[in-house]
């Protein structure tokens, strides 16, 4: 009985999502392959898909030729004409319909293994095209198994994998779980399609909030910028293009509704909704919420900030193991430096005290120093006197002030090697005279090892006296 195609190649193309075309193209590959290894390789053979008899026919093509050097591919114009085409002249293509039914069982498995290789390929291909557009968006799919700590999701109509280092920390999935995720990339390469995923992308978050807040779907609520430790902590600074509409409202939600949805999916990480600002200082006191900032001192050429917060906020400003300052700088990009005010207090009045010690810098000026950055006199003492330029100190003086604190720098230094080589020379004659008792206590150990032997000595000669008596 004779199997209808259209009807498996209709079906193989609904089942797998593949084009028609391509099954059929598959079909024909796989024929022409078994004719090959059937009627031989020497033979030019063609496949064709008949739609109106739903199989595939198989041509061999010989060219009309004068004179015949190859048998497989030629024919003369006398055989041609009484056997193929009466009409054949020379240069003319004749196509000879092969029998299919000759083609052995090896050729038809060999066949059979080449049609299901180019479907898969096909199929390989189509979910490619279909995800490699789809980067960064989240996806939903099962648990299916685990490999070497890495899940295997199933995505529908493919897998993708879950490294482990994608995966929230402490985070425990079981076989047949729902679970969400961020496409973080596709690839399609020899060994097949690879579809990554990741939890713990920043991107996901940011995700996560625009499926929950119909404003940033909209656009109308931005997320500028955005860090995380993966179920932990995570801080969100949001900017509003509508004045009307609070960013900070419209990400928490009525009654923390919206919020909480996303920590839910995040296994309970915390986060923080900051309001955007385009003030630097701003946003790094708004970043190290809930602690209160009292003062930021920036510093334009190395990028960052020192932040005095009260003492009783300086934990709070630091976080656990860190993790609040760590969280803040990644938000801001700013290297932040946070210091208690009591700190911050002594590191002030020892600085001021370094550099009141100049000769002849006066309060004024050694406060004026303080307060353009210079924390000591040995820093003073390194900057460069054309490059010096504090806002009420003229060139002249500065120059004068430089010297001083060059000259009281280097004195400094001679006290301090003076101080040193007066300490090591007592260290040396503290270490002589303590050299000097350990020998003379050796000594007196000796000298009291010999005493006992004299004493026995004049012990036993009366011992000796009375036994002689007594003879």
């Amino acid at each position: 009985m004779q199997v209808d195609l259209n009807r498996v190649i209709e079906q193989v193309s609904k089942e797998k999502g593949i084009d028609k075309t391509i099954v059929i193209n598959a079909v024909e590959e796989m024929m022409h392959s078994a004719a090959r290894r059937t009627f031989g390789p020497d033979r030019n053979i063609e496949s064709r898909f008949n739609p109106e008899l739903g199989e595939i026919e198989l041509f061999e093509i010989k060219t009309v030729v004068e004179k015949v050097a190859n048998a497989a591919a030629e024919a003369d114009v006398a055989e041609a004409r009484a056997k193929y085409d009466p009409e054949a002249e020379v240069g003319d293509e004749i196509l000879i319909k092969l029998d299919t039914a000759t083609m052995g069982r090896i050729a038809a498995q060999a066949a059979k293994q080449n049609l299901i290789q180019h479907i898969r390929d096909a199929e390989r291909k189509q979910m490619f095209n279909e995800f490699k557009d789809r980067k960064q968006e989240v996806v939903s799919g099962i648990v299916q198994r685990f490999e070497r700590k890495n899940m295997i999701v199933n995505l529908g109509r493919t897998e993708a994998i879950l490294p482990e280092k994608e995966q929230i920390p402490h985070e425990r999935y079981r076989q047949g779980d729902r679970i969400r995720a961020l496409i973080l990339d596709v690839d399609l390469s020899e060994k097949g399609l690879s579809i990554v995923l990741s939890r713990t992308s920043n991107d996901f978050l940011m995700k996560l909030f625009e499926q929950e807040v119909p404003e940033i779907y909209e656009g109308i609520v931005e997320i500028r910028q955005s860090a995380r430790e993966p179920g932990g902590r995570a801080k969100v600074a949001v900017y509003s293009k509508d004045s009307n509409v609070d960013p900070v409202g419209a990400c928490v939600g009525m009654k923390g509704t919206r919020v909480q949805s996303v920590v839910q999916e995040l296994r309970g990480e915390k986060i923080d909704i900051v309001p955007w600002t385009d003030d630097q200082a701003e946003l790094v006191c708004r970043s190290l919420a809930p602690a209160k900032v009292s003062k930021v001192i920036i510093d334009e050429d190395e990028h960052a900030m020192e932040v005095i917060v009260p003492d009783d906020q300086l934990s709070l400003a630091i976080g656990k193991r860190g993790q609040n300052v760590r969280l803040a700088h990644r938000l801001t990009g700013w290297k932040l430096d946070v210091r208690s005010e009591m700190e911050a207090e002594e590191e002030a009045r020892s600085a001021r005290a370094s550099l009141n010690a100049i000769p002849g810098i006066g309060d004024i000026n050694a406060e004026l120093l303080y307060q353009w950055g210079f924390r000591s006199a040995e820093q003073l003492a390194e900057a460069d006197e054309t490059a010096f330029d504090v806002e009420g100190i003229s060139a002249e003086r500065a120059t004068q002030i430089i010297n001083a604190a060059r000259e009281h720098v280097a004195n400094k230094k001679i006290v301090a090697e003076a101080k040193a080589a007066a300490a090591a020379e007592a260290a040396e004659a503290a270490a002589a005279e303590a050299a000097a008792a350990e020998v003379a206590l050796a000594a007196t150990q000796a000298e009291g090892a010999e005493a006992p032997s004299e004493v026995i000595a004049v012990e036993s000669a009366p011992a000796a006296t009375e036994d002689a008596g007594e003879k």
